[in-house]
């Protein structure tokens, strides 16, 4: 017989009702899924909102996870999903309101700033490069680069294959470095 995990008592504490035990779930895994929605999204002001529908979907939905998987692991598919959703929303809007002039206006180069200020920068144009990224493909990104998933973690998590993830990433960062390289090549 195995050993029961912390998650696995919360969780049927909290399909009983307790609502201490639903906190501590949310507790121990807030910073996970944050990171994880923060990596699809870039750090904007929809990352907490994203965060909060995140744990009441999964609040919902909490009578039905029969635990197969990590509450970690489903947590992080929840946090994809909610994501994707965001970014077809993007999506949407932009293309009805902006026109095709502004989708051509590339980055301003930076100045000298004080290493504070060229942290932000560089996070700045990370979180841009991701976010010219196919969502497919900054899904993939962020389990596998980010959130540290394996290959097998990250098909499982996206419902797609084991070379699929493989071929995604290695298309991602492809495209990250030609976004990238010519940046970093000017810092050096």
């Amino acid at each position: 017989m195995g050993t029961i995990s912390s998650d696995e008592i919360l969780l049927d504490r909290a399909r009983k009702g307790d609502q201490n035990a639903f906190r501590e779930i949310l507790e121990q895994h807030q910073h996970t899924v944050a990171r994880t929605v923060a990596g699809m999204l870039g750090n904007t002001s929809e990352v907490d909102d994203v965060v909060q529908v995140v744990f009441i979907r999964f609040y919902k939905t909490l009578h039905r996870f029969r635990g197969e998987a990590a509450c970690r692991t489903y947590l992080t598919r929840i946090a994809i999903n909610a994501s994707l959703d965001v970014l077809r929303r993007r999506k949407n809007l932009r293309s009805r309101f902006i026109s095709r002039d502004d989708e051509n206006k590339t980055l301003a180069e930076p100045g000298a700033y004080d290493s504070e200020s060229e942290r932000f920068d560089r996070i700045q144009l990370i979180n841009s490069a991701m976010n010219q990224l196919k969502p497919h493909h900054r899904a993939v990104v962020v389990l596998r680069l980010i959130d540290g998933y394996s290959v097998i973690e990250t098909a499982e998590l996206l419902g797609i294959a084991q070379g699929t993830v493989m071929s995604r990433l290695s298309r991602a960062t492809a495209h990250l470095r030609t976004i990238l390289g010519p940046i970093l090549e000017e810092e050096n």
